[in-house]
C-alpha cells in the first residue's frame, strides 16, 4: 500500500506537522527526507531497509559517497541533499552557542563539539574560544592526528587565542575509539595548556572529549 493510501494521521508528514518531529520513528523521519520509495516499497519500508542496511540512522548520516551511493534508490542527488541537511545543522547549533553564555548552555555545546567531532575517523584537536563573558568568539580545529592521536602545540594554541583576544577557552578533542575516558596523555597536555595560557591571562575552563559518549573534565574533577 502507498503511504498516500494510508489513514492521514499515520503518514509521517502529516504526523510530522500535527504531533512533532520527536513524535517520529527513524524510519519515518528518513523517509520524509528520501521523499519517495522504490516500485511496490514504501518509503517508509525503505528506509526500515536502509536502517537495517547501515546498523542505524548515525551511521547512514555519517557514510561516505561511495557507501551512500551503493545502496538502491540512493544517489549522488541525495548525497548532495543530505550533506546540506547536516551542513544546515551545524550551522544553526553553531549559531545557537554564538548567541548565548555558552557555560550556562552546556546542553548546545556539547551537541555542538559532537556534531563537529564525534564521527571523524581520525583525532581532531580544537578550542573553542571565549570572550570575557563566556560568549563563544569561534570554534578552531587545530590539529588533527591518526587514529590513535593528535600531536599538540600549546604555542600555537596560546597564539590563536591571542589573536582571537580570548580570555577563556574550552578545549576539546574526539576519540575515535568511542571510548571517552581521558589518557594520561590528555590530563598532561590539559595541564600544559593551561599553565601557557595563564602566562598571558587566558582560562581553560574545561575540556571535552567525544566518543560514542561525552566527557567534561570539569565533571570529573580533572581541571
Amino acid at each position: 500500500m502507498a503511504i498516500t493510501d494510508w489513514p492521514s494521521e499515520e503518514r509521517p508528514r502529516e504526523k510530522l506537522l500535527l504531533k512533532g518531529p520527536s513524535s517520529l520513528s527513524d524510519a519515518e523521519l528518513l523517509a520524509i527526507f528520501l521523499r519517495t520509495g522504490l516500485p511496490g516499497v514504501s518509503a517508509v519500508e525503505m528506509s526500515r531497509r536502509l536502517l537495517t542496511d547501515f546498523g542505524s540512522l548515525r551511521s547512514l548520516l555519517t557514510s561516505n559517497q561511495e557507501k551512500f551511493c551503493r545502496h538502491k534508490g540512493l544517489g549522488k542527488a541525495k548525497y548532495a541533499q543530505l550533506q546540506a541537511v547536516m551542513e544546515m545543522a551545524n550551522r544553526h547549533l553553531s549559531e545557537s552557542i554564538k548567541r548565548q553564555d555558552c557555560l550556562t548552555s552546556p546542553e548546545d555545546t556539547i551537541a555542538y563539539l559532537q556534531c563537529q567531532l564525534r564521527d571523524r575517523p581520525h583525532e581532531v584537536f580544537a578550542c573553542v574560544m571565549l570572550d570575557n563573558r563566556n560568549r563563544v568568539i569561534a570554534f578552531r580545529e587545530m590539529f588533527r592526528g591518526t587514529i590513535n592521536g593528535a600531536s599538540v602545540y600549546p604555542r600555537e594554541i596560546v597564539k590563536q587565542a591571542l589573536a582571537d583576544n580570548a580570555a577563556g577557552v574550552i578545549l576539546a578533542h574526539n576519540h575515535p575509539s568511542g571510548v571517552a575516558d581521558p589518557s594520561q596523555a590528555d590530563i598532561q597536555i590539559t595541564e600544559r595548556l593551561k599553565k601557557a595560557l595563564a602566562l598571558v591571562d587566558i582560562r581553560v575552563l574545561d575540556h571535552v572529549i567525544i566518543g560514542d559518549e561525552t566527557l567534561c573534565f570539569s565533571e570529573r574533577g580533572l581541571i
